[in-house]
């Protein structure tokens, strides 16, 4: 007899059978017919339970089967072929990666797993793995390509090297207020500081653009002839950046701060992401207005001191 006989026959006892619908209206109800609650929660009752035989016999469930209650999963999943259960965790006031890094520890150190028997990490943890491997891809190419763009306007590697050192200076005031907020890494922030990169080189070009004009002037007039007069030339190009930095700065500032304040869908993220921006911008003023002209200064003077022609010695008379 096969066994699916006995099966569907406790299943239609127990779980119930489907006999028909009632139409009522536009309204439709399934009519199920099981056991009442009183037999079908008692194994005795369960195993007098007729089964039909092929040759249209009744046999008591009893007389097939042992019918007995024992406990187990509620829902058995499976996942690849493979039974498999979900154990759900809620970290608060940490990251996940650092978490899952603890908890992999421990569990290394104190769990011996049975033969066959494997643990994975999901969920946001995965999926944080899998943007972080793209991020190691994305990064670098976006550099790349910041790095390509400047060499292509200016035509000179030291000054687009000049830029390009001064976007881990400008990061700072970003992770800071990250820091100070209580946010950790996580995709959306690695978002905000790539933007805020964008914005940084784009800042400090224009402040080379500002300090080659004046420092060209002077070459242009004759007017470079030591330290004093390359420093004339960039405090000149430097204040002519002042009010256009500070406008830039203020608009940027403007647009990002009510983000930090808001509770609606999408909140969390958006404020991950205008968080190291706003934060990147003060850090970014100060490095565009102070260091970036100081820099400059010390190279030009460096520079001038190379290519300036030696000083003619006259020939001593003879005695």
């Amino acid at each position: 007899m096969p066994a699916g006989a006995a099966q569907a026959a406790l299943a239609a006892a127990v779980g119930g059978a489907y006999a028909g619908q009632v139409l009522e209206g536009r309204e439709r109800y399934s009519i199920l017919v099981r056991y009442p609650r009183e037999l079908r929660d008692d194994p005795e009752e369960l195993r007098s339970v007729l089964v039909a035989t092929p040759s249209g016999a009744q046999v008591p469930l009893g007389e097939l089967a042992r019918v007995d209650v024992v406990r187990g999963p509620t829902l058995i999943k499976s996942e690849d072929a493979q039974p498999n259960v979900v154990v759900y965790v809620d970290v608060r006031g940490r990251d996940v990666g650092g978490y899952v890094a603890e908890a992999r520890g421990l569990l290394d150190r104190e769990l011996r797993l049975p033969a066959g028997y494997r643990l994975e990490w999901s969920g946001q943890y995965e999926a944080l793995e899998r943007a972080e491997r793209r991020l190691r891809v994305v990064v670098p190419i976006v550099l790349g390509v910041i790095l390509l763009l400047l060499y292509w306007h200016f035509g000179s590697m030291a000054e687009s090297a000049l830029v390009m050192l001064s976007l881990p200076f400008a990061l700072v005031g970003g992770v800071w207020l990250m820091w100070l907020l209580g946010y950790n890494l996580s995709v959306a922030s690695a978002v905000g500081l790539i933007a805020l990169s964008g914005v940084a080189a784009e800042t400090g070009v224009v402040m080379l653009l500002y300090l080659d004009h004046a420092y060209r002037d002077r070459a242009a007039a004759g007017a470079l002839r030591g330290r004093a007069d390359v420093d004339a030339a960039v405090e000149h190009g430097a204040v002519e950046r002042v009010r256009p930095k500070m406008m830039t700065v203020t608009a940027i500032m403007a647009g990002l701060l009510p983000i930090l304040w808001t509770d609606g869908a999408g909140a969390d993220v958006m404020k991950r992401i205008a968080a190291p921006m706003v934060g990147g911008m003060v850090t970014s003023t100060i490095l565009t207005l102070v260091v970036i002209p100081a820099v400059y200064s010390l190279w030009k003077e460096r520079t001038l001191r190379r290519t300036a022609p030696a000083p003619a010695v006259a020939p001593l008379a003879p005695l």
